[in-house]
Parts: structure tokens; C-alpha cells; sequence
């Protein structure tokens, strides 16, 4: 399939004429080819306009054919091939073997919304009969299903160019609500935002459904994503980025005639927490593992490990000696742009200059344009619950370990993080305890809790939580990954005394879908 750098309006491929742009290789410090055309506020209304002839026909269209779509775009991106791997791999330096593993998720997130879809629980569907002889007063027919928000823009990961991406879960999860999407890609990897982007295209025609259920947008700057946002067309909004970024987005939807909801994944420092017996039974294995998941993708993950607390004491010595000996041995390696690599570098020199900040660990160095080194620095709890830039996020491989007096200053510390994606207990029997206790301050806190694991790594499953209260996320009763995505872009409707002839299927009173129904109070099939 050819990269010919153009935009795709619906079933159009649309040069941008509002300047142009090329692709950045990080491993190779250069431009690659080909160039690709910017668009402009008109091309945003264009697709949006689309997006909107497209939605009634789109939420209308039946469940299996919805389905049909998902299955469909996942086997047009398996079908790109190799093309696929060694573009992203150009674009953003991801070794194959992560970038075939992001695309084999990739397709397993569509084909499980499509198994969603079909299974119907979605509809959220709800009857409640009539009760005409009722004292004081009579209740209505009463009935209800969830349907799609409408036409939602989603905003391109740099760090997943395919699981968060044109195809990712945001997209996914808005198409299998019924919502038509426009996508603006990411200028970190445009070609691989093409590639994807007509597949999606020709999975739309394959099953025929309207144009306008998928466009893409490239921009330079700020002022596409923004025009997006603003368009009033557009319900609902996915973002995965920078916690500056989201902002952003949410001031532009809550300022519009009609506020929108922005569903943004910002900032998240995922603490991990090791318990004392945990520590004195398995130093070294828990440093080992904490090193690799650090390390992993050179920390470009929004669960990186970027803080651990421990009480002072022999076993959290061992253990900061093993993450030396470990983070020593890692290599300095290739971040996915020259932006990323600088914000990198400069909050490294702030973290170093800090008051109260011990570097205590290094890997290797290297002269290598867009690298960077991985780092380990030591403070004290007290330190930390003086100086909120502690509780920054360093996007790459650095993390903060915390010293804490006792039980009482690591409780201290708990209650005064942020909302987190993630917080993981390293624990043993004789920590249950003290975890116990923990636990409803975590809970308050992250998204998704961890025993004995590491955060990295998020599977794309029913029970999946990939959210958290602000600032990893800006609405905390809300997932990115996983089944529990769809309920972003859904939202009921009611129907009252609405004659049999005018009801949609999900509420008649035959069942003509099969679904699962609370119907008076009780869940039967019927």
C-alpha cells in the first residue's frame, strides 16, 4: 500500500493545502519521505459535516453489521503486512518485535468489541410495564436503551502509534457505540497513521456503511485539533497525551455553546509500594523486575514506574543496591521524537537540582540524537510532601524512590499523591496487614491495583481498568482500555407509552435481538 501523505475525507484521499510536513526517523536523525499535506479548518468541517449525515445511519445500522466492520479493520491492517512494521519502526525507532506485538493488540481490541457488539449487553436495555390500576398514580410503559453520543474526535498516542492510534482503542470502542470518528493522527508517525487509516477506509466500503463513519486529519500546530474539538458536530472527544495537552482540550469543549465531554489520559507516576516483609524476602527479584519495567520501551509508557516508597531499613538498602547493580546495565536508548528526548532531558536536569535529590543510579550513556539515559533518584517522604514537583511525571526511564520513616509517613505520603493510573503492592503474608490498611487510600487514588506484578504491560479484557482520577485522567468513572471503554460514548434514552410499531429493537416486547433485559425488575432473555 502506498504512502502518498494525503488526508482521507470519508471515502476521499484529500491533498492538505495549509502547509506540509514529513515524517521524522529518531534512530536515523532525519526527514523521510514522503511529504504530507496539512489540512485546515475546512478540511476539519469537512469531515466532521460528514461524520454527522453518517451517525443516524450508523447507530442504525444492525448490530452484526456493526460487528462486521471491527472484524473487517482488523483484517485490513493484518493484510498491510510487513509495510505496516517497517514504517512504524522508521517513524518512532519501537523495536519489530513490539511494534508486532502492539499490532497483534491492536487487532485483538477490535475483534473483542466486535464479540461486545454482538453480545448486546451494551444497549443497556430496561422495561418497565405499565401499571394503569396503580394508587395514588398510574406508571407510564416505560422503556430504555443506551445509544451512541454521536460523532467523536480522537487524538493520536505518540507512544502507541498502533494500540492508541488511528485504529486504537478509543476509535475502536467509539465505532462500536455507533459513533462515526474523525481522527487527527500524530505528526510523530503520519505514514503509519495512513496506512491504517486506509484500512479503516476500506473496511467502511467492505461493509457497506456511510463514508462519513471514518475520516483523518493531519495538522501542523495546534489550531486542527482545536477547530476539531470546537466543531459542533463532534459529542465527544479521546485523547491520550500530556496533561497540558488534555487541559487544553477540555477548556475548548466546556467553552462551546454545547460542552462536550473530554475523555483525556494524562499524567500518571504509578507508585509502587514495598512492604517491609516483601523487601526482606526478595530484594533482588523485586529490583530486577522493577528495572525491566522501567526500562521497557525506553519508559515511554503511561504506567511507568516513576515512584517507589519504602520504609528506611536494611531490606530497602538491598534493594536500591540491586537497582543500581541492575539500572547500570541497561543502555541508553532512542525515545520516539526529538521533542520527547528534550522533555526528557530537561526534566532530568530539574529532578538533579532539586533540593533533597540523590541520583543514585545510571545506565549507560550514549551521544545518539533523541536518546536517553535511564536514572534513579532518592528522597526522603518529607522532602517529597514539601515540593510538589516531586509528584511530577518524567515521561522516560527515571524514577524517584522514597524513604519513609514507618508505616505512618508511607500512609502520609498515600493520601497525598494524585489520581494515578496504577499503584502496585509489593507485599508478602506478613504485609497483608499493613496492605490492608493501604487499600482504601489506593482505591481512591488509582484505577487499577497491583499485587507482586509491575504496571507495564495493560491487557485489553472485560475487567480492564486503564483510568484513574485526575490527573491521570480528566473523568475518573472512565476506562481507555478494555470492554468498559464503549460506556464513554453511550448514553440513554427513555421511551414513554411509545407505540409497539415506533420502538427500536432492543425494546420490543418480542426481543428480536436476544438480549439480556431488566425487564420489571428482573434479568431474563425475553
Amino acid at each position: 500500500m502506498q504512502i502518498t501523505g494525503a488526508m482521507l475525507l470519508g471515502a476521499q484521499a484529500v491533498r492538505g493545502q495549509a502547509g506540509e510536513m514529513r515524517a521524522f526517523a529518531p534512530a536515523l536523525g532525519k526527514d523521510i519521505e514522503p511529504p504530507f499535506g496539512l489540512g485546515d479548518k475546512a478540511d476539519v468541517a469537512r469531515a466532521c459535516e460528514l461524520a454527522a449525515q453518517a451517525f443516524d445511519a450508523f447507530r442504525a445500522a444492525p448490530h452484526e453489521q456493526r460487528a462486521q466492520l471491527l472484524e473487517a479493520i482488523a483484517e485490513r491492517i493484518l493484510g498491510i503486512g510487513d509495510e505496516l512494521i517497517e514504517r512504524a519502526h522508521l517513524e518512532s525507532a519501537l523495536p519489530k518485535a513490539r511494534l508486532e506485538g502492539e499490532r497483534g493488540r491492536t487487532v485483538g481490541q477490535l475483534r473483542l468489541f466486535a464479540s461486545l457488539v454482538r453480545d448486546g449487553r451494551w444497549c443497556g436495555a430496561v422495561l418497565d410495564s405499565a401499571l394503569p390500576e396503580r394508587k395514588l398514580l398510574p406508571r407510564s410503559d416505560l422503556r430504555a436503551r443506551r445509544i451512541g453520543v454521536g460523532p467523536v474526535a480522537v487524538f493520536g498516542a505518540s507512544n502507541f502509534p498502533l494500540a492508541f492510534s488511528v485504529a486504537g482503542g478509543d476509535t475502536a470502542s467509539a465505532l462500536a457505540a455507533g459513533c462515526p470518528v474523525v481522527v487527527k493522527a500524530h505528526l510523530a508517525h503520519p505514514g503509519t497513521s495512513e496506512l491504517v487509516g486506509r484500512a479503516i477506509q476500506q473496511a467502511v466500503a467492505d461493509v457497506g456503511l456511510p463514508e462519513g463513519v471514518f475520516s483523518l486529519i493531519f495538522g501542523g500546530g495546534n489550531e486542527t485539533g482545536e477547530a476539531l474539538v470546537a466543531h459542533p458536530a463532534i459529542k465527544a472527544v479521546g485523547f491520550t497525551g500530556s496533561r497540558r495537552g488534555g487541559l487544553a482540550l477540555a477548556h475548548i469543549a466546556a467553552q462551546r455553546a454545547e460542552p462536550i465531554p473530554v475523555y483525556a489520559e494524562m499524567s500518571s507516576i504509578n507508585p509502587m509500594f514495598v512492604l517491609p516483609a516483601a523487601v526482606a524476602a526478595r530484594a533482588e527479584s523485586i529490583a530486577q523486575g522493577f528495572v525491566d519495567s522501567l526500562t521497557l520501551g525506553v519508559g515511554q509508557f503511561c504506567t511507568n514506574p516513576g515512584l517507589v516508597l519504602a520504609i528506611d531499613g536494611p531490606g530497602l538498602d538491598r534493594f536500591v543496591t540491586a537497582v543500581s547493580t541492575a539500572l547500570g546495565q541497561k543502555p541508553a536508548q532512542t525515545m520516539l521524537t526529538a521533542g520527547i528526548a528534550k522533555a526528557y532531558g530537561d526534566a532530568v536536569v530539574a529532578r538533579k537540582t532539586t533540593q533533597g535529590v540523590e541520583q543514585l543510579a545510571a545506565g549507560t550513556q550514549s551521544d545518539a540524537q533523541c536518546s536517553a539515559q535511564p536514572l534513579l533518584f532518592k528522597a526522603s517522604a518529607t522532602e517529597f510532601l514539601a515540593q510538589h514537583a516531586l509528584s511530577d511525571e518524567i515521561f522516560g526511564p527515571a524514577s524517584l524512590v522514597l524513604t519513609c520513616r514507618d508505616e505512618a509517613e508511607l500512609a502520609r505520603v498515600a493520601e497525598h499523591l494524585e489520581g494515578q493510573l496504577t499503584a502496585t503492592l509489593q507485599i508478602d503474608r506478613d504485609d497483608y496487614a499493613m496492605a490492608a490498611r493501604l487499600l482504601p487510600v489506593l482505591e481512591r487514588k488509582a484505577g487499577r491495583i497491583l499485587a507482586n506484578g509491575f504496571p507495564t504491560g495493560v491487557e485489553v479484557s472485560y475487567a480492564m481498568v486503564h483510568g484513574g482520577p485526575f490527573p491521570a485522567t480528566s473523568d475518573a468513572r472512565t476506562t481507555s482500555v478494555g470492554a468498559m471503554a464503549i460506556e464513554r460514548f453511550l448514553r440513554p434514552v427513555c421511551y414513554q407509552d411509545l407505540p409497539a410499531e415506533l420502538l427500536p429493537a432492543a425494546v420490543q416486547d418480542d426481543n428480536p435481538l436476544g438480549l439480556w433485559r431488566l425487564r420489571d425488575g428482573e434479568l431474563v432473555r425475553k
